[in-house]
């Protein structure tokens, strides 16, 4: 009996048009979200925008390469539209982090802060792509329906490879600038692809300009600001863009370029900000504190504290990026010891599936402009409760104003922690209604300490540390009536936190005299 062979052909050059262009707009959709994170920060907000607007220019691009392919349609239009988008993508690598900041100064409200950097920055390319299917469709002739399913279902798989790759592969391994480099010059190769067997002359000259704009764009890494002070380390991990500066002698982790962690190079167990001093006010709450939780590492700073200061206390952290723990080992030294364990893991996770119960547990994890919404509910604090001893402590670093327009997120977490524990306290750091550093202390215990009793604790007990300047800013009774509990179903962090888009976040230096705080040691901390 005669086999036949199963045929087998190279792809044409519209297939191959139509896949590189999926694979390209799809990687550039997922690097928006790169590129936007340290201005605009990975709030829906955010990724809804990216997502509306990739959608608004492929249909307008689709729209309109779909009228004129038609009359028009050749190789070597497609060519145009491939190099015409690598040209962009060189211009977005150079100028997008001046775009960024530029557009983030628009009067525009909080919602939408992020859409005309989206707009000028991938819209046009991405219109552009859009032509690509329909052009495409009009060169492969053939059956009308039966060409443009297979068209678009290239175009599909070729999104779905671009997804996976630019996620799995170009982000934890590449920058930024990198990044672009490799998804423009992966429309340059499909420029050439189309324009082959004709790639000589003018277009073989078009096509290395194209490719050679893009390598001296990824070689200068962009123009802009940057972080002031020289740069130890930078990386893009799989969850942010992680980077580690020095400034004097103060070493600093900056996580989607917001500062996280802050290490004195001299003395790497002084507090370099006041807000990590209030992480030993539990110990004036409960006794005997034998084993502590941090949820979210960044530096260290905290958990590395608490290690050198109490010898008896064993500290576990949780951190979720694994790129953050190797950097804080490397750069701020986590202690190799028997009573420092670290789990890479989420903290949510990590409570689920531990056994284990803690005297403290300090949630960390919160940022400015990104909360994870899973972290703040009431089923999240009535986990932590249980992973808590009798007498345990939850302390959470809230990034809010405690009064005002700015505190909704602030207060929407203090009412949700009031559904599980009996007590909640609550510490802000800079006072008056600017967004700042605010800890929120809950107790399993239902006795009231009030301020005078804390602070008479804090003079009778040896906990290594003075806080009679950080406990005079002891408040309880937050008005709680008008925003919402968080919950797993219904948890709006990101809309309450758009109170605090664009306001002046104050963070305070530690005044490690132990005298009380003053106005002086007060400093702006947008950006450093």
């Amino acid at each position: 009996m005669s086999q036949r062979a199963l045929p087998s052909r190279l792809p044409t050059r519209p297939e191959t048009a139509v896949f590189v262009s999926g694979v390209t707009s799809m990687g550039l959709e997922i690097l928006a979200g790169r590129i936007l994170a340290p201005e605009f920060g990975n709030s829906i907000y955010t990724w809804g925008g990216i997502i509306g607007v990739f959608l608004a220019a492929l249909s307008l691009g689709y729209h309109r390469g779909g009228r004129r392919a038609s009359a028009n349609a050749s190789h070597s239009r497609l060519v145009w539209v491939f190099l015409a988008t690598a040209l962009y993508v060189a211009g977005v690598v150079l100028f997008g982090d001046m775009v960024v900041r530029a557009t983030g100064l628009f009067p525009v409200p909080s919602q939408f802060a992020s859409l005309p950097a989206i707009t000028l920055l991938f819209g046009p390319p991405t219109y552009l792509l859009g032509y690509v299917s329909p052009y495409a469709a009009e060169l492969a002739g053939g059956d009308v329906g039966a060409t443009a399913g297979h068209v678009y279902a290239l175009g599909t798989i070729g999104s779905i490879v671009g997804a996976f790759a630019t996620t799995y592969v170009l982000v934890p391994t590449l920058s930024v600038p990198q990044i672009g480099l490799v998804l423009g010059l992966s429309a340059v190769a499909a420029a050439a692809a189309v324009a082959a067997p004709d790639l000589i002359g003018a277009t073989g000259l078009r096509v290395g300009s194209v490719a050679l704009a893009l390598v001296v764009a990824a070689a200068v890494g962009g123009v802009g600001p940057a972080v002031a002070g020289d740069s130890v380390y930078s990386t893009q991990t799989a969850y942010q863009e992680l980077r580690v500066v020095d400034r004097g002698d103060t070493r600093t982790m900056y996580l989607d370029g917001q500062p996280h962690s802050a290490m004195d190079r001299r003395d790497a167990t002084r507090h370099v900000f006041d807000y990590t001093r209030y992480f030993h006010a539990p110990l004036l709450l409960t006794e005997d504190v034998d084993r502590v939780l941090f949820v979210g590492g960044g530096g260290f700073t905290g958990p590395r504290i608490f290690h050198e200061m109490y010898p008896n206390v064993t500290v576990d952290v949780v951190e979720i990026d694994p790129a953050v723990v190797d950097a804080a080992d490397q750069y701020f030294g986590i202690p190799a010891s028997e009573r420092m364990n670290v789990h890479v893991d989420g903290g949510r996770q990590y409570l689920e599936s531990t056994n284990r119960t803690y005297d403290l547990i300090v949630l960390d994890a919160y940022r400015k402009d990104s909360v994870p919404f899973q972290l703040t509910t009431v089923e999240f604090m009535q986990l932590a409760s249980d992973r808590l001893d009798d007498d345990g402590v939850l302390l959470a670093n809230l990034i809010a104003a405690p009064s005002g327009p700015a505190s909704e997120f602030y207060r929407a977490e203090y009412g949700t922690m009031e559904q599980v524990f009996p007590r909640v306290y609550s510490f802000p750091t800079a006072g008056g209604p600017v967004v700042q550093n605010i800890e929120v202390v809950a107790t399993k215990r239902s006795t009231l300490v009030t301020e005078a009793e804390l602070q008479a604790r804090n003079e009778r007990r040896d906990i290594g540390i003075d806080l009679s300047g950080e406990l005079s800013s002891y408040r309880r009774d937050e008005p709680t009536q008008d925003v919402p509990v968080l919950t797993d179903d219904r948890a709006p962090v990101d809309t309450l936190l758009d109170t605090t888009v664009g306001q002046r976040y104050v963070r305070v230096r530690a005044n490690e005299s132990g005298a009380t705080r003053s106005n002086a040691t007060v400093t702006a901390a947008v950006e450093e």
